[in-house]
C-alpha cells in the first residue's frame, strides 16, 4: 500500500478557531486520513500551531504574559478542542520547536549559499517611544481607502485592501499607542523569488492539471503576475533567530525570520518532533527527503493559504537545491460564511469550535461541515440549514434506523440477532445497491470530493430505510416470524456496515454502532464489495444492545436559542 503524507493549514496561535477554519483544512484532512488508514495505507497526518509573527506577540501582551508562556497555553487550548473534534493527528506540533528552528536555519543557509537570499536596506517605521522598529501589524491607523480607524499596517480588515504601514492615516504604535513615529533605514533579508520564477512555473505546470481548479487558478494567477523578491526577516522578539554564523550583524540586531518563511517548514519540523519521540522506530526523513517515489503528499487549506503552498514554499524548496518532498495534491477550499458574512476571529462573529462542542457532540458538526464543505464555491452556515441537516440526515435517516431495528428486534426476539428466514430477491437487490453505493462512496473519497462522498454515505443510510419500509417487519411478524427475523438480521448487518464505513465522518457514532454487537472477531477495517452484497457480518445469535439515541432531533426552541446566542441573519 502507498505511504500518504497528509498536512493541513497550521492554525494560528492567537485564539480558538471558528468553524470555517475547521472545515477549510483540519477536518477534511482528518476525514481523508481516517479513510486511507481504513483502506490499509500507511498514513502520517501532521499539523501544528503556527506560533510566530506579530499577532502572537500582541496577544501575549494583551494578556500580560511572556509570549512563550502565552503560546504554550494557547497550543494546549487549541489541542484540547481538536481532541474534542476527534481529529486523529499523528502529531500536532509547534512551530516554535527546536526542530523547526534547526531546519528553518538550515534552509536559510542553503538558500544563501545558492544565491537566493540578499541583504537589503529598506525604510521602516520606527517608534522612539518603544525604542524599536515596528513590523507591519505593530502599526495601526486609519485606512486610506475606507476610513476604518483600526486598520493594521499589513491589511485593512474592513475592506481587505493590502496596505503598507506608511499608507495609514494618523498611524500609531500598537504597543504603546504613541503617534511619535519615524521612518528609518534598516536591513533585512530578501528571498529572491524572481530568480526562481521559471523553475516554479515548470513545477506548477507539472502538477496543476491534477489539482482542483481553485488551487491551480490561484497558483497560475500569482505566477502570471510575476514572483517578487520578498523580505523574510522581521524586527521581533519572538521567532526563529537569524543564524549568527551566516548573518552576524542582523543576528546581533535581533532579527528573526518572517512567520511565512518558517511556518511551512514546520511541517518538516513537526515530523521531526514526532520522530524524536521514538527515534528507534520513526524516520522523519523518509517522509520528506528523497521521498518523491515513495510518498504521496496531500495538503488541505483554504484559498487564502494557497499561494504560499503552491508558489512561495515550493520556491523555497527548489532554492535549497536539496531533494525535499514537495506537495503532490493541494485540496483547496473556498470560504464557509456565517449567514453570508465573514467569520471573524477578531470581531467574534460566527460559531467558534469550542462553542460548537459546548452545544452538541462533535459528530453533529463533523457531518454537517463535510456534507456542506465549500469546495466548488463559498457555502453559508445558517442555523436553519444546520438544524434541518441534523434532523433529516443524522436523526431521521441514520439514528432512527438504528433505533427502530434494534429496539423492535429486542422487543420481539430478545437480545440476540434473530435466526430464521432465507435471503431472497429483496436481499439480493439490497446487496447489489449497497455494493454500488459503497463503490460510489469510495470513488468520491479517493477523489477528495467530500460533498459527493457525504451524499453517497447518506444514500447508503437511506437504502437501509427503504429496505425496512419495503419489508415492513412490524407487519411480517404477524404472519411470518422467520421473514421478520431475516429482515431484522439483514438490517443489523447494515448497521454494522454503516459503523465501519461512516467512521471517517462520525467516528464516535460509528464506535457506538459497532459496539452494539458482541462479535467474537470484529476486526473489519473496511467492507469489500462481496461483503456488502452478502451482508453477513452479524450472524444469527449475536448478542446486541440498544445504544442510547445516536442523534437528538433539534427543536424550533433549540433553533431560536442558537440564533439568539450567536446572532442569526443579522450577523452578515
Amino acid at each position: 500500500m502507498a505511504r500518504h503524507l497528509i498536512t493541513s493549514a497550521l492554525p494560528y496561535i492567537n485564539g480558538i478557531k471558528h468553524l470555517g477554519n475547521m472545515v477549510g483544512s483540519m477536518l477534511p484532512a482528518d476525514v481523508y486520513s481516517r479513510y486511507l488508514r481504513q483502506r490499509g495505507h500507511d498514513v502520517l497526518y501532521i499539523c501544528a500551531t503556527d506560533e510566530h509573527g506579530t499577532p502572537a506577540e500582541l496577544a501575549a501582551k494583551e494578556q500580560g504574559l511572556p509570549v512563550a508562556e502565552f503560546c504554550a497555553q494557547a497550543h494546549d487550548a487549541q489541542k484540547a478542542v481538536y481532541d474534542g473534534f476527534a481529529l486523529a493527528f499523528d502529531y500536532f506540533g509547534r512551530s516554535s520547536s527546536p526542530q523547526n528552528v534547526e531546519i528553518t536555519q538550515h534552509f536559510a543557509r542553503r538558500l544563501n549559499e545558492n544565491g537566493f537570499i540578499e541583504e537589503r536596506a529598506i525604510r521602516q517605521v520606527y517608534s522612539p517611544t518603544d525604542g524599536r522598529f515596528l513590523p507591519d501589524r505593530y502599526v495601526e491607523g486609519t485606512c486610506p481607502h475606507c476610513g476604518y480607524d483600526k486598520a493594521r499596517g499589513d491589511q485593512c480588515e474592513n475592506c481587505t485592501r493590502v496596505l503598507d504601514p506608511t499608507d495609514l492615516i494618523d498611524p500609531r504604535s500598537a504597543i504603546s499607542g504613541s503617534t511619535d513615529l519615524e521612518v528609518r533605514e534598516t536591513k533585512h533579508l530578501f528571498l529572491l523569488q524572481s530568480k526562481l520564477q521559471h523553475e516554479v512555473e515548470e513545477w506548477v505546470a507539472r502538477h496543476e492539471d491534477d489539482w482542483p481548479q481553485l488551487a491551480s487558478s490561484i497558483a497560475r494567477k500569482w505566477l502570471n503576475e510575476g514572483l517578487h523578491d520578498r523580505a523574510i526577516t522581521r524586527d521581533l522578539d519572538w521567532g526563529v533567530p537569524v543564524p549568527a554564523d551566516t548573518w552576524p550583524e542582523l543576528a546581533a540586531e535581533g532579527k528573526v525570520f518572517y512567520v511565512w518563511f518558517d511556518a511551512p517548514i514546520e511541517y518538516i519540523g513537526a515530523t521531526k518532533e514526532w520522530a524524536d519521540q521514538d527515534p528507534e522506530n520513526r524516520d522523519w526523513k523518509s517522509w520528506w527527503y528523497e521521498a518523491d517515489d515513495t510518498v504521496r503528499y496531500t495538503e488541505f487549506m483554504a484559498k487564502d493559504n494557497v499561494p504560499f503552498h503552491t508558489v512561495m514554499f515550493p520556491a523555497t524548496e527548489l532554492g535549497v537545491r536539496e531533494p525535499w518532498k514537495k506537495v503532490d495534491y493541494v485540496k483547496a477550499f473556498n470560504w464557509l460564511t456565517y449567514y453570508g458574512g465573514k467569520f471573524s476571529t477578531s470581531q467574534k462573529r460566527g460559531v467558534f469550535t469550542d462553542q460548537a462542542l459546548d452545544i452538541l457532540p462533535a459528530d453533529y458538526w463533523r457531518y454537517f461541515l463535510i456534507a456542506n464543505a465549500p469546495e466548488s464555491d463559498d457555502s453559508s452556515f445558517t442555523w436553519e440549514h444546520f438544524t434541518a441537516t441534523v434532523n433529516k440526515d443524522l436523526a431521521d435517516t441514520l439514528g432512527n434506523f438504528v433505533n427502530r431495528v434494534l429496539s423492535f428486534s429486542k422487543k420481539r426476539f430478545g437480545e440476540e440477532a434473530p435466526a430464521g428466514g432465507t435471503p431472497g430477491e429483496a436481499e439480493a437487490r439490497l446487496g447489489e445497491e449497497i455494493a454500488r453505493l459503497l463503490a460510489e462512496y469510495e470513488q468520491q473519497m479517493e477523489a477528495l470530493q467530500f460533498r459527493k462522498a457525504a451524499a453517497a454515505l447518506r444514500a447508503l443510510w437511506s437504502a437501509g430505510n427503504s429496505y425496512l419500509e419495503e419489508k415492513a417487519p412490524w407487519l411480517e411478524i404477524k404472519t411470518d416470524k422467520d421473514a421478520a427475523a431475516l429482515t431484522l438480521r439483514t438490517a443489523m448487518n447494515l448497521i454494522h456496515l454503516y459503523a465501519v464505513v461512516s467512521e471517517p465522518f462520525i467516528p464516535a457514532t460509528s464506535a457506538a454502532m459497532r459496539q452494539a454487537f458482541t462479535l467474537a472477531d470484529d476486526t473489519a477495517a473496511w467492507v469489500s464489495a462481496d461483503e456488502a452484497k452478502s451482508l453477513s457480518f452479524v450472524p444469527a445469535g449475536t448478542p446486541f444492545t440498544v445504544p442510547p439515541v445516536l442523534f437528538a432531533k433539534l427543536t424550533d426552541e433549540d433553533l431560536e436559542t442558537y440564533k439568539e446566542r450567536f446572532g442569526g441573519d443579522t450577523a452578515a
